[in-house]
């Protein structure tokens, strides 16, 4: 009993099973030796490598289960039609075939109807064989002729035919949506072709034959007819004497029609279904020059000649076409357009709303209405506008600056989406159908059969889902603006389009959107649209949404320069304009950094490729601490030159410089923050930027790699005593993991020597590693310098720039005075030796954390200290309200009073015992020793000024502590930190900063 287990399980491998949820135990009988004989259920194989390559094609389809079932059902027919053949001629084809096996599977896993067509006529597999010329059947919508002596019988096998060979092409990728449209609306002309010359010939012997036309209207008329659907059609007659025998013939085409195809709706005519079926051309052209409505010169568009007498109909159309272009004009004919849609949406039933990808919001007729009233609006002076299927239309109203091009680009793509969706929905059972199913194994099938597949964290249906929701969203968005504010709103925002624009109306528009150049705008503006190559022109595609985004800093003339001068650098590269074009968010992100930041233009000046960062959510999240250090010291290894080892290390440096800044600069930009998910894979967003602790965290980490592997090319460089250890405690900043982008590394070098090695020859080698390490990040570079700042080391620049473990235990025994304490409070360790580095950690607990806290002496001295450094530090000339380090409730204020209440009780409150600021100062509210309001009051005070002198520094791009009170970069920082009014984010400032500085002189004073 175990075998066939086993063997069905095998089978699950390929697919089969998850429809009937039985592990492949129906497939296992299928396809074995009572079956298609094709698995050896004893040895679990295949029976050949012929075989293997059909199991491998059926494990392909949309449904294997489904496919495999109407397989072993053909041949089962076709084995009744042969009398039971030894070798069925089907499963010879398909394995020396390959072109047939694709398309019979992939037919037989998306139609259930077409396979049951196969069924009945086990021959007609043969329309899908390869031809002689190795190329696949045509599938142009052709009849080919039947043999049968009915002619409805021999149209209806000749339709089936041609249908398959449409359905194998288009889910094989032979074909795409608008030549499968094309082919299906050329197939629905030949067969009212075909049922038009029967119906002709059953009239009564004698009859004249009548001038009839059939006019195509609907998704027939324009050429995107999908798989299940009625075929819209007016009848027009030349003149009354035709008129009898012309409504014998529509009457029985519209019945040849429905036995053979689909329904032949002609509901459309003049006075709809309480019409004459029939009407003459005169008649016509009365209707509509007086009754018609605005909804029916809608649908006009659409019309095109299909069968019958084609120049009648081609003479229908020319002469209505003057009345459709004036429909436009009627007071009420835009209301009427939207009054339409909003009835369909009201008719349809609410358990199906948001399952209905034709008829529901975001859906298919949300496009075309869309589509359709712009080319009513606009079409009747330009003639470019007229084609009657919504792609050609909507690529023409794209071409004549009526869309913008990124508006047309989404809705096309969410119609080929919507029509994909369609068509393998009514592929599945030929029958007319527009609703997503609710039921999990259908949404299966079709997510299966659209194409979707499993990723980690995200099933089939759920990529599907996504995918839909998004395209529906998008189109809602877009029907919305294009449907109740069709003005040329695109068009205006093009600076560079043809000759719409003259230079002088052009500045005038650069003027209005903020530029204070527009004349030198007008020059970068050309520099890149100029000119009619490819780049120029997805340039004139991207420009408009840059500049709307730059019109929203404070310096759109500085966001516009960076601009040309990255494309300039990267223009000619294929991938840049082609990320800009399609990557999403991309171009708008761009925009915003540039615009915003001096600091990241120049970081992207140095290194243009920066910018596939903005592609990806994940890449605009921090690196892991460890993962930024493995990749560092693996760049250093790859060469053996310290300064060439060193420079691809300050190469990955500045590349993560970019990857946080963006993320900085973007983390408050609305629908452009990124959303990375967490490292582990889980469908989780990870940690924005948007706290300042994660930014100075991810920068303390990259300068850690840094340190690490530059210390690793020193170390490899300098020769030194076998076991000497060596080790960086990082200091400030730098050991708060407090960061910002101007800070310098703040460290200590310590060392210790190996047993039987001199103090002297130790300390060299240590010194000799600490100077080389030094050296090596300040060599000049294009790459932002990384200063490594030891003066914080005890008698700052007069004492030795390296000591020993024991030296400094020595040192802060007996001579350390209160402030190199409140120092050490950040001391931690960055890289070397690790054993080392919890040693001096150890070493300096007692001295950070003084078991007894602090005299009454020394309190005055950390007091009389702050208010020196306070004095003689600040800048002569700056603004205490708003210096950010120094100023009133700035940094050094809270860091001051925080220290000072580690000083004093974190000897006896081990909670208190950490590097970070804020961590500190929770700890010290939840111990009691800080008021809660003041401890607020100093992290709102601490937070917003380590934010504002980021963005100074983001801003300027430079160093800088006061945050000015007026001017660009008071606007530039308060538009980075998602104010809106510079004046009221002052004000916020000097509020928040009175509140903090008040709380600290209350810490320090108790």
């Amino acid at each position: 009993m175990s075998r066939p287990t086993r063997a069905s399980g095998r089978l699950a491998r390929y697919g089969f099973g998850t429809a009937e949820g039985d592990g492949g135990a129906r497939a296992a009988d299928l396809l074995g030796p009572e079956g298609l004989r094709l698995w050896q259920p004893a040895e679990q194989e295949p029976v050949d490598e012929a075989a293997a390559e059909l199991l491998a094609g059926l494990s392909r389809a949309a449904d294997p289960d489904l496919a495999l079932r109407q397989l072993h059902r053909i041949v089962e027919a076709e084995g009744r039609t042969t009398g039971g053949a030894a070798e069925s001629p089907l499963l010879a084809d398909l394995h020396k075939d390959p072109g047939l096996r694709r398309r019979l599977i992939a037919v037989l896993g998306a139609s259930a109807a077409l396979g049951d067509h196969l069924v009945a006529h086990p021959e007609h597999y043969r329309a899908l064989r390869t031809a002689s010329d190795g190329l696949a059947p045509t599938a142009e919508g052709r009849l080919e002729p039947a043999d049968g002596g009915n002619p409805g019988a021999a149209l209806r096998t000749a339709y089936r035919l041609a249908l398959l060979r449409i359905a194998a092409a288009d889910l094989t990728g032979g074909r795409g949506l608008e030549q499968t449209m094309a082919a299906l609306s050329a197939l629905a002309d030949a067969t009212l072709s075909a049922a038009y010359e029967i119906a002709v010939a059953e009239l009564a012997e004698g009859t004249e034959r009548p001038r009839l036309a059939v006019v195509a209207m609907g998704k027939c008329g324009g050429g995107e007819l999908n798989y299940v659907s009625d075929v819209d059609v007016i009848f027009v007659a030349a003149e009354d004497a035709d008129l009898s025998a012309a409504t014998q013939v529509a009457t029985r085409l519209i019945s040849i029609c429905g036995l053979v195809a689909w329904p032949v709706d002609a509901a459309l005519r003049p006075e709809g279904s309480r019409g004459p079926l029939v009407r003459t051309l005169a008649s016509h052209l009365a209707y509509y020059r007086r009754w018609a409505r605005t909804w029916e010169f809608q649908a006009l568009l659409k019309a095109r000649p299909a069968a019958g007498d084609l120049p009648l109909a081609q003479e229908w159309i020319d002469q209505l076409a003057p009345l459709v272009w004036r429909a436009a004009e009627r007071p009420e004919a835009v209301e009427d357009v939207r009054a339409m849609r909003r009835r369909i949406i009201d008719h349809i039933p609410p358990k199906e709303l948001e399952r209905e990808i034709k008829r529901g919001p975001g859906g298919l007729r949300d496009i075309e209405f869309a589509v359709q009233l712009l080319q009513l609006v606009h079409g009747r002076g330009d003639e470019t506008l007229r084609p009657p299927g919504t792609i050609p239309a909507l690529r023409a109203l794209v071409a004549g600056g009526y869309v913008g091009r990124a508006d047309g680009e989404a809705l096309l793509r969410g119609y080929r989406f919507l029509r994909g969706v369609e068509h393998r929905l009514q592929l599945q059972g030929l029958r007319r159908t527009h609703t997503v199913p609710a039921e999990p194994g259908a949404l299966r099938w079709l997510a299966a059969a659209l194409g979707f597949t499993a990723t980690p964290g995200r099933s089939a249906v759920e990529s599907f889902r996504a995918e839909w929701v998004t395209h529906a969203t998008e189109v809602r968005r877009l029907h919305a603006k294009l449907l109740y504010r069709p003005l040329l709103e695109s068009v205006a925002r093009v600076p560079a389009d043809g000759l719409r624009l003259t230079p002088e109306a052009a500045r005038n528009r650069l003027e209005i959107l903020g530029f204070a150049d527009p004349a030198g705008a007008l020059r970068h503006l050309q520099a890149l649209t100029g000119g009619v190559s490819r780049t120029a022109a997805i340039q004139r595609t991207l420009l408009p949404v840059l500049l709307s985004e730059f019109a929203d800093a404070p310096e759109p003339d500085r966001g516009l320069l960076n601009y040309r001068k990255v494309s300039d650098k990267l223009g000619s590269t294929p991938w840049y304009l082609r990320l800009l074009r399609d990557g999403g968010p991309v171009a708008r992100r761009l925009a915003r950094v540039l615009a915003l930041s001096r600091y990241v233009a120049d970081l992207l000046a140095r290194d243009p490729e920066a910018l596939r960062l903005l592609a990806e959510e994940n890449e605009l999240a921090p690196r892991a601490p460890e993962v930024l250090r493995e990749g560092f010291l693996a760049a250093a290894a790859r060469h053996t030159d310290p300064v060439e080892a060193t420079s691809a290390v300050r190469a990955l440096r500045r590349r993560e410089l970019v990857r946080v800044a963006c993320a900085d600069v973007l983390c408050r930009a609305g629908a452009l923050a990124p959303s990375p998910t967490r490292a582990d894979g889980a469908n989780r967003p990870a940690r924005g930027l948007s706290d300042i602790t994660a930014v100075g965290t991810a920068l303390a980490d990259v300068t850690d790699a840094t340190l690490a592997a530059a210390l690793r090319a020193a170390q490899a460089s300098q020769p030194a005593p076998e076991g000497l250890r060596f080790a960086v405690i990082g200091m400030g900043r730098l050991g708060g993991y407090e960061s910002n982008y101007l800070s310098d590394a703040d460290v200590l070098f310590v060392y210790d020597p190996p047993p039987g090695t001199s103090e002297s020859a130790a300390s060299a080698a240590a010194h000799a590693v600490a100077e080389e390490l030094r050296r090596l990040l300040g060599v000049p570079a294009p790459d932002p310098p990384l200063g490594v700042d030891a003066d914080l080391r005890p008698e700052g620049r007069q004492g030795p720039l390296v000591r020993s473990l024991a030296a400094y235990a020595q040192y802060y025994a007996r001579w350390s005075r209160v402030w190199e304490a409140q120092a050490l409070l950040r001391a931690r360790f960055v890289c070397g030796n690790a054993d080392l580095g919890a040693e001096f950690e150890a070493m300096i607990q007692p001295v950070r954390y003084p078991a007894d806290g602090l005299t009454r002496e020394q309190v005055v001295e950390i007091r009389r200290i702050k208010a020196r450094v306070e004095t003689e530090r600040l800048p002569r000339g700056a603004d205490p309200a708003t210096h950010t380090k120094l100023g009133r409730g700035g940094l050094a204020d809270v860091e001051w009073a925080v220290q000072l209440v580690q000083l004093r009780h974190a000897g006896a409150i081990p909670e208190l015992r950490g590097t970070r600021t804020l961590d500190a100062l929770a700890a010290a509210e939840r111990a009691g020793l800080i008021d809660p309001t003041d401890a607020a009051e100093m992290a709102a005070g601490w937070a917003l000024a380590a934010q504002v002198r980021n963005a100074l520094m983001l801003v300027r791009g430079r160093a800088g502590d006061q945050l000015p009170r007026h001017g660009v970069e008071l606007a530039g920082v308060a538009r980075l930190l998602g104010r809106d009014d510079p004046g009221e984010f002052l004000d916020e400032y000097l509020r928040t900063g009175r509140r903090s500085r008040a709380a600290a002189e209350r810490v320090l004073d108790a």
